[in-house]
């Protein structure tokens, strides 16, 4: 797929699931539990041990029926391992443009990381996909209706804070897509593998975003 094609696909869903644990050994099972629950647009983050072969194994079982990134991606090494492994989109903390740049050149999507009005045009203006705005948890949805007054142009994706109370005001607020991390891809029910309660919290935030948007 392309860039252009993915980064509609992660509008279309507006959910992309930020999966981040201490051993790799279950995300395989993980983004199957999302799968069925709804969300088919996910990252792995490469504080995860062993991610490249995560995303390999993830992108090898799953293929095309999801839409599967790779997150805290910060230099175009770690960007282009990820690519290779499978991943469509690349997902920052931060704003690198070299990093812009590699997704570029392979036609992959990218959200890079910021968090200023400042930072928020230089991602933009850098070739961003989608900034991630970060961390939202300090932040919160008003701040991204702060910004999208002036930036209305800009797609902004919250990370961080983001939870099933606060979704829906994030959505309402002018958000393109909300990255989920642990209020979605709970760390205890990884570690105990309920893979049951991920699949029913990620029912429950697609049901509300199809609520918010009057789907």
């Amino acid at each position: 797929m392309s860039s252009h094609d993915n980064v509609e696909r992660v509008m279309r869903s507006a959910i992309v699931a930020v999966i981040r644990a201490d051993s790799g050994d279950l995300l395989v099972d993980v983004a199957e539990a999302l799968l069925a629950g709804g969300v088919e647009v996910m990252e792995v983050t490469f504080t995860t041990p062993g991610a490249v072969r995560v995303l390999e194994r993830v992108a090898s079982q799953l293929g095309d029926r999801i839409l599967l990134g790779a997150g805290t991606v910060l230099d175009t090494e770690t960007a282009r391992a990820a690519i290779l492994a499978g991943a469509e989109f690349i997902v920052s903390p931060s704003t690198n443009v070299e990093v812009i740049e590699l997704c570029r050149r392979y036609d992959k999507s990218v959200m890079p990381g910021a968090l200023t009005p400042t930072e928020v045009v230089t991602a933009w203006q850098a070739g961003a996909d989608i900034v991630k705005i970060f961390p939202s948890d300090l932040t919160g949805p008003d701040y991204i209706k702060a910004l999208h007054g002036p930036l209305p142009q800009v797609r902004m994706m919250p990370t961080g804070g983001v939870n099933l109370e606060t979704a829906s005001r994030f959505l309402q607020a002018g958000s393109c897509a909300l990255g989920i991390g642990g209020a979605l891809v709970e760390k205890q029910a990884v570690a105990a593998g309920d893979m049951r309660r991920i699949e029913t919290l990620a029912a429950q935030y697609v049901q509300i975003v199809k609520e918010t948007r009057g789907d």
